[in-house]
Formats: structure tokens, C-alpha cells, sequence
């Protein structure tokens, strides 16, 4: 994860790259950009504090695809479609399947501005969300198997004694790997622990 503030430019048009590189830079922002979907997805660290924007239409892999990539990536990065005018269904297409927000050709200085802002502080929000759960799944990597099925148990309400039939396994015992689980898992109660469960991917 990398903390700094970070825009991406990513048009094949280099006099819009300039333009916006200008704007941005203008508001104190730090930018970076490519006239290629491959030349970003060879150089950027896509989990950053920051957001991209992105041309639709280019030659070689289209905005589209980047954003698909992106996504397989489990990318954080909020994306900006900016679209020339006939586009605009291939904008709406991207927002339904995950862009941040997009923007028409010729673009209001300002007002992208300020879409700017609102996709930082959705990157910080984001960010933080996948950290948190990378550290929630590396608790339950720690878990043994039998913990782990303790654990599914647990979160489906299923009391000591029940947990003990299902798995053939003596009461004291059940307690035992109980108590481990939520030590590991750094669990205060059985909500916290269903929280984590919904976000573990289970091995």
C-alpha cells in the first residue's frame, strides 16, 4: 500500500495529457501520466492513495480493458473515465461496472477538481478497507484446520455442545480450540468474529 497522493493520466492524446497534467499540478497535486494502458499497467503500483484518469478510446487496450484489468488486480484505484461526446454510453457501461465517476470532453477545470478530491479521499477509504481485511485473513491463515472448522461453527450460532457432536470431538476440547480461535483472530466477541468471517476467503 503506498500513502502517497498520487493522480494517474492514462490518453493517448498528448496535448490533453499536458492540459490536465497542468490543472492538476496547479492544485498542489503530485502526477504522473501515460499515453498507453500497458505503460501504466507496467510502472504504477495500483494500490495508492490517489485515483486514475482514463481515456476510453485508445489504440492497443482500450480504457475499458484497463479498467477490467484493474478490477482482476482487486485494484483500489479509483478510475475517472474522460469521454468525448459520443462515448457517453461506454462511460455509463464503465461507472456500472466500477469506475469512480466520468467526465466529457472538453472538461470544466473545477469541477474535475473537485471529482479529483472526492476519488483521493474514496482511494484513503478504500485502502484502508483491504488493508484491514488482508490483516483479518492472515489471522485466519494462523488458524489450524480444526480451528478453522471450530471457527465456521462459531459464527453459525452453533453452541459448545452441538460443535462437539458435528465434529466427534469431547466438550473440553471444543473449548479449547473456542478460546484459541478468538485469541488468534483478536476477536472481543462472537459479532466480531462473524465480522471477520464474511471478510475471510476461507482456504
Amino acid at each position: 500500500m503506498n500513502s502517497e497522493v498520487k493522480v494517474f493520466i492514462v490518453d493517448d492524446d498528448e496535448s490533453i495529457r499536458h492540459s490536465l497534467r497542468w490543472l492538476l499540478e496547479s492544485a498542489k497535486l503530485t502526477v504522473e501520466d501515460y499515453p498507453s494502458a500497458d505503460e501504466f499497467l507496467l510502472h504504477v503500483d495500483t494500490d495508492h492513495v490517489g485515483c486514475l484518469i482514463l481515456d476510453v478510446r485508445m489504440p492497443g487496450m482500450s480504457g475499458l480493458e484497463l479498467q477490467q484489468a484493474l478490477l482482476d488486480r482487486t485494484s483500489t484505484l479509483p478510475i475517472i473515465i474522460l469521454t468525448g461526446h459520443g462515448d457517453v454510453p461506454m462511460a455509463v457501461r464503465a461507472m456500472s461496472q466500477g469506475s469512480f465517476d466520468f467526465v466529457q470532453k472538453p472538461f470544466n477545470g473545477p469541477q474535475l477538481l473537485e471529482r479529483v478530491q472526492s476519488a483521493i479521499e474514496h482511494s484513503r477509504h478504500l485502502l484502508q478497507e483491504k488493508s484491514s481485511r488482508t490483516e483479518i485473513q492472515e489471522r485466519y491463515n494462523l488458524l489450524t484446520p480444526r480451528e478453522q472448522q471450530v471457527m465456521s461453527h462459531i459464527v453459525t450460532g452453533n453452541a459448545n455442545k452441538v460443535i462437539a457432536f458435528d465434529m466427534d470431538i469431547g466438550l473440553r476440547t471444543v473449548e479449547v480450540h473456542r478460546h484459541r480461535v478468538m485469541e488468534k483472530m483478536q476477536a472481543r466477541s462472537v459479532a466480531d468474529l462473524i465480522y471477520y468471517h464474511l471478510q475471510i476467503k476461507p482456504n
